[in-house]
C-alpha cells in the first residue's frame, strides 16, 4: 500500500510520487532524472547565495543533532587502494570483434580494468595470462534461478569463475545490472543471489580474492541535491538496508551507475553545462550544500556523495563506493544537442583526470571512487534514441571515436596522439637492407615479432615494409624514442602519421599481439552481454521524483 515519505510526500507502492505538483520524469537507460517543480526557482538561487548566506542558514536551520549525524557521516569512509579507470565491454555490435581483437585493443590501449555484462567464456579466455582485472556479471535473465539455488549458484561459479581463475583475473561479479529499477519483481531475491554467489566463492577459498556486488542506477537515490539529503527510495530498503549490510560484512562495495548528461539534459537548463563536463568555475558559481557547506564543482562528486550520505542516513558509514558506469554520448539526434564529440571528449577527459589524480570528492577527499567508463565500442544495434549508440571510446574496427586529452594522466587510455611520433620503413630503400634490418631487430634487438606472424593482428600486409615498420616502431618506442633509435642504417625515418591499421595498433611499445590467444571461440554477441538498462522513456519503473520545495533547497542541481 502507498504511504509518505518523511518529507510528507505522498508515495505508492513503488516508491512514485502521487502529488500532482511534481513533475514525473522518465529516467534514461543511464544515470539520475531530476523532476522540477514548475513554477519553482530553488536550484536557480543557489547560484546567487554566498558562503556567508550559507554559514547563516546552518546556524538558524540545522539542529545539533543533523549536524552531529553529517559530521559522523563524512567522517569515516576510508580507502586502501589507488583508484582505476576501467570500461565497460558491450557487445550489441553488428560486427562485433573477436575476444582476441578485443583484448589486443585493451592492451595497446593499456586498460587494466574491464567490466563485462556476462561471463562469456571465449572473452574469459582471451583475457588470460593478461593481468587485465575483469568485472564479470551475472546476466539479469539469470538471476532469478541463481537467487532461488543455492546449488544453481554453486554450479555458476564453478563454471564461470573456477574455470578460468587465477589465469583470467577475475576481481568482482556483479550479479545482475540496475535490479532495483529494470527488474523490480526480481527484486525480492537480489540479496539472496548476492549471498548464494558468495558462499560458492567462500566454498572454494576464493571470497578474498573475489568480491560480489551488484551494480545500480542512481535514480534509486532521492533527493539527491544537495547531497546531505540525499536517502535511497524507502519503498526498496527492505532490499537495500540487507544489500548494504552484505556488502559491508563481505568487504565490498556499492556499484553505482552514474550519468550526468541525463541530469544535464533533464534539468531543463538549471545544471550548468560546465559543471557536468568537469569545467571550472567561478567560486561564485558553485554549488555550495547548506547543511555542510562544502562546495561542489561538477555533478558526478555531487552523486557519489549523495551516495555517501544516502548510506549514511542507514546507518553503513564504511561502505566504498566503485561507479560502474559513467559516460557522455558522442552524437545524438535532434532532441540532444549536448551529444557532440567536444561534449563527450571533455567529460570523459576530465572525468579520467579527476579519478587518477586521487582527489576522491568533497565529502571524503582522498579517498578513491574507481570508475568504469560506458563504454568500449560504440553498440549500433543498441535502440532508441541516436545517442544510445554513441557512448564508446572505440567503433568497431578499434579506431578511436575521438582522441582523448590526458596529458598528465597517466598511460591508461593512451590514444591521445598529440606530439606522437613513430617510426617506420623508409620508402625505396634496398630490400636486402630492409630484411636485414628486420632481422636485427627481431633477433638482437629483443622486439617481440610475434604479432607479424600469419594469423596475428599486424601480419597482413604481408610485405618486409610493413612488417619492418613494425619492428622498428616498436623498437623505438621500447628504448624510449631516445635519439638514433630509429635509423637502422637509414632504412628508417621519423613520422608523426600513425601507421596502426584494423588491429595492429601502433605506438604501445609493443603490446599488441603479445597477448593474443587465436584459440578463443567468438564472443557470444547476443543481448546478454550488453548494459540491460532501457533506453531514455523507459516508463514508470524507470521514473524518479524530487518530491517538494525543501528536496531542491537551492541546490542547482
Amino acid at each position: 500500500m502507498g504511504g509518505k515519505d518523511e518529507s510528507g510526500g505522498l508515495y505508492d507502492d513503488e516508491g512514485v510520487s502521487t502529488e500532482s505538483s511534481v513533475t514525473l520524469l522518465a529516467r534514461g537507460r543511464r544515470g539520475n532524472s531530476i523532476g522540477l517543480k514548475k513554477g519553482e526557482g530553488e536550484l536557480e538561487g543557489f547560484f546567487s547565495s554566498s558562503i556567508e548566506d550559507e554559514k547563516l542558514k546552518l546556524c538558524e536551520d540545522l539542529e545539533m543533532g543533523l549536524l552531529v549525524f553529517l559530521l559522523l557521516a563524512i567522517s569515516v569512509v576510508s580507502g586502501d587502494e589507488d583508484a582505476f579507470i576501467g570500461v565497460n565491454i558491450g557487445t550489441d555490435l553488428s560486427d562485433m570483434p573477436h575476444p582476441t581483437q578485443v583484448v589486443a585493443l585493451l592492451k595497446a590501449q593499456q586498460i587494466r580494468h574491464v567490466r563485462l555484462y556476462n561471463a562469456d567464456r571465449g572473452m574469459l579466455l582471451a583475457l588470460a595470462n593478461t593481468g587485465i582485472k575483469v568485472a564479470i556479471a551475472v546476466p539479469n535473465e539469470q538471476l532469478l534461478g541463481i537467487g532461488q539455488s543455492n546449488t544453481t549458484a554453486a554450479n555458476w561459479v564453478s563454471q564461470n569463475v573456477v574455470a578460468h581463475y587465477p589465469d583470467t583475473n577475475i576481481t568482482t561479479i556483479c550479479v545482475g545490472s540496475e535490479v532495483l529499477t529494470t527488474l523490480p519483481n526480481t527484486a525480492r531475491i537480489l540479496v539472496s543471489a548476492l549471498k548464494f554467489v558468495h558462499s560458492a566463492l567462500v566454498a572454494s577459498n576464493l571470497d578474498s580474492q573475489i568480491k560480489v556486488s551488484t551494480p545500480l542506477s542512481s535514480s534509486i537515490i532521492l533527493d539527491s541535491f544537495p547531497p546531505s539529503q540525499a536517502f535511497f527510495n524507502r519503498s526498496w530498503n527492505p532490499v537495500i538496508v540487507p544489500m548494504l549490510s552484505f556488502l559491508q560484512s563481505t568487504g565490498s562495495f556499492l556499484m553505482l551507475n552514474i550519468y550526468p548528461y541525463y541530469d544535464y539534459m533533464q534539468s531543463n537548463g538549471v545544471i550548468p553545462l560546465d559543471y557536468a563536463l568537469f569545467r571550472p568555475l567561478a567560486s561564485n558559481k558553485e554549488a555550495v550544500d547548506a547543511n555542510t557547506l562544502i562546495h561542489y564543482t561538477n555533478v558526478f562528486d555531487a552523486m557519489v556523495d549523495a551516495a555517501y550520505f544516502a548510506m549514511a542516513y542507514l546507518n553503513f558509514t564504511n561502505i566504498p563506493v566503485i561507479v560502474s558506469e559513467s559516460g557522455w554520448p558522442s552524437k545524438g539526434d535532434s532532441g540532444e544537442p549536448d551529444a557532440t564529440l567536444d561534449n563527450a571528449n571533455t567529460y570523459n577527459s576530465n572525468l579520467i583526470k579527476h579519478v587518477l589524480n586521487q582527489t576522491g570528492t568533497p565529502k571524503h577527499p582522498g579517498i578513491s571512487v574507481s570508475t568504469y567508463i560506458y563504454e568500449l565500442y560504440n553498440e549500433d544495434n543498441k535502440p532508441g534514441p541516436l545517442s544510445e549508440q554513441n557512448w564508446g571510446l572505440f567503433d568497431a574496427n578499434g579506431k578511436p571515436i575521438y582522441i582523448l586529452h590526458l596529458t598528465g594522466s597517466g598511460s591508461v587510455l593512451a590514444n591521445d596522439t598529440t606530439n606522437q611520433t613513430f617510426c617506420t620503413a623508409k620508402d625505396g630503400v634496398d630490400a636486402k637492407m630492409l630484411q636485414a634490418a628486420l632481422d636485427w631487430a627481431c633477433g638482437p634487438g629483443k622486439v617481440d615479432c610475434s604479432p607479424i606472424l600469419q594469423g596475428q593482428p599486424c601480419y597482413e600486409p604481408d610485405t618486409v615494409a610493413a612488417h619492418a615498420t613494425y619492428a622498428f616502431d616498436t623498437y623505438y618506442h621500447q628504448m624510449g624514442k631516445a635519439p638514433g633509435t630509429c635509423d637502422f642504417n637509414g632504412v628508417a625515418a621519423i613520422t608523426t602519421t600513425n601507421p596502426s591499421h584494423n588491429y595492429c595498433l601502433f605506438g604501445s611499445g609493443g603490446s599488441n599481439g603479445t597477448f593474443v590467444n587465436s584459440t578463443a571461440p567468438a564472443l557470444n554477441s547476443s543481448s546478454s552481454g550488453s548494459s540491460s538498462h532501457n533506453f531514455h522513456g523507459c516508463g514508470s519503473t524507470c521514473a524518479i521524483i524530487l518530491v517538494g520545495v525543501l528536496s531542491l533547497f537551492a541546490f542547482f542541481l
